[in-house]
């Protein structure tokens, strides 16, 4: 399935738009009753296929998995080489610049994914690394009613689930937070759960910790950061376990099959 999303960039020399094609999405159905939809987003390089096979072995009969594809594109955190990727990124760190169109266009395809769910079913976003990235992005995004652009969050996000990542915007999160009272009350009761190896090479740890921090300094106060000693920039069964644990008690899944 591909999707393109054009944004106008203005008057002047740059570029009238950026076209971002996605590549394509699985699904994983559920198995017993329909209780909630889980956009579930790869990491840097990676595709929905593969997050598709992890996710159809993990015992959560209520939840329906989908799992899309980012665009190709340059990536200067490879040198301009080019590779899926839900946004461009130059160093993995908070004085990076972010890279706001990206993200709003990987946040808007993945909230159009959403939208036509049913009344019924709770909806929720979770990633490993760059994929976790994106889906405290969407977070912030639910909280503010509003993508950086301006333009309205449609979706009424329940739960967020981030391994390995970091959180994009981290310098101005707090002071966006505060100026809204509907904003504060959103993110306050926003449950999410992050995940972070201790031995992780790739985002280091204490960019994960730091993240996790400012979210709940900016007014996330619903988040569960754990922890795992030696793990690098992997998921472990271990780890997995406790997604599904927290996914089950937060979004009131019952496990039943009809």
């Amino acid at each position: 399935m591909s999707y393109q999303q054009h944004f106008s960039m203005g008057s002047g020399s740059r570029p009238a738009r950026r076209n971002f094609e996605f590549g394509r999405t699985c699904v994983v159905r559920p198995q017993g009753k329909h209780q909630a939809t889980i956009v579930w987003l790869h990491g840097l390089g990676d595709n929905g296929s593969s997050c598709s096979q992890l996710l159809e072995n993990l015992p959560l009969p209520n939840v329906k998995w989908i799992c899309p594809t980012a665009p190709t594109r340059p990536v200067a955190l490879l040198g301009g080489f080019p590779c899926t990727a839900w946004f461009d990124v130059g160093e993995i760190s908070e004085e990076s610049p972010d890279d706001w169109e990206g993200l709003d266009a990987s946040a808007t395809h993945i909230a159009n994914l959403l939208s036509t769910e049913p009344a019924d079913v709770k909806i929720a976003i979770g990633g490993f690394s760059m994929g976790a990235a994106t889906a405290l992005y969407s977070a912030t995004c639910a909280a503010f009613g509003r993508y950086s652009n301006g333009n309205a969050y449609p979706i009424n996000l329940r739960a967020v689930v981030g391994l390995s990542g970091w959180l994009p915007g981290s310098r101005s999160l707090r002071t966006k937070v505060e100026g809204s009272h509907e904003a504060a009350r959103r993110a306050a009761s926003l449950p999410i759960f992050l995940c972070h190896g201790t031995s992780d090479d790739v985002v280091p740890y204490n960019y994960g910790e730091t993240s996790a921090q400012c979210l709940n300094t900016a007014g996330f106060r619903n988040l569960t950061f754990k922890s795992y000693e030696g793990l690098g920039h992997y998921t472990v069964p271990r780890e997995m376990d406790e997604v599904r644990n927290w996914l089950t008690a937060t979004l009131g899944l019952d496990g039943s099959r009809s």
